[in-house]
């Protein structure tokens, strides 16, 4: 598989402190996909960043209902998990991690920034108070610039890659998981993901033979 500079776009996913071990919600090796990440980043024309940016007392934190984090509340008609507070607006767990080169960045896309809707995927937000999903917009910008694969990595698996990764699909993006640049709160979700994608058409790939195979393929067409 040949990376192609002019249709295909890294879709990096909240790679974030908040996220790392230590962090408010820590993904267990969280922190060992910010290098390879980064230096994969730069391989590619089209990068965009999502950052969970959440105001306090977001409708997701657990504080706000008086609730201990990991339970579930109904909430419009879906049920919400309640988190600890994390990727708080302008606090430095929610920034982008530094291994990712801001220079390589084409976009950075802030999702939760509504007290009263959560957002996992980078395409569109939850379910709302209106009983709809409204859209981002990275559909339309990525659509605009001739995208049409997009490789999805970062934190976390089995939440905010998924859910971007199945909303890819959806929106008629070629769509790859690169699933060693991802790691999951919960690996017991992993079969019930794995059949997700599968149903949706996205597949699955690992990074290093994905850039093994495109060096080669560079490397033939040039000689």
């Amino acid at each position: 598989m040949d990376l192609d500079d002019r249709t295909d776009a890294l879709l990096v996913i909240d790679l974030q402190p908040d996220f790392m071990p230590g962090g408010a919600l820590a993904v267990e090796e969280g922190d060992r996909i910010a290098a390879p990440l980064g230096a994969l980043a730069r391989r590619f024309s089209t990068v965009v960043a999502t950052q969970d940016f959440h105001p306090r007392g977001h409708v997701s934190f657990a504080s706000t209902h008086g609730r201990r984090p990991f339970e579930t509340v109904p909430l419009y008609g879906a049920e919400q998990t309640l988190w600890p507070d994390h990727c708080l607006a302008g606090a430095p767990g929610a920034a982008l991690h530094p291994a990712l080169p801001d220079d390589s960045v084409a976009l950075i896309l802030r999702k939760g920034t509504r007290r009263d809707v959560d957002s996992y995927s980078a395409f569109r937000e939850n379910l709302g108070p209106d009983g709809a999903r409204a859209t981002t917009g990275l559909g339309a910008w990525l659509k605009a610039r001739g995208i049409r694969r997009v490789f999805v990595a970062g934190l976390a698996r089995d939440f905010c890659v998924k859910h971007s990764a199945l909303d890819a699909a959806a929106e008629g993006f070629e769509t790859f998981v690169l699933d060693d640049l991802t790691r999951a709160v919960d690996a017991r979700h992993r079969a019930a993901d794995d059949r997700a994608f599968a149903a949706a058409g996205v597949e699955l790939l690992d990074s290093a033979a994905l850039i093994a195979r495109s060096a080669r393929e560079t490397s033939e067409a040039r000689s």
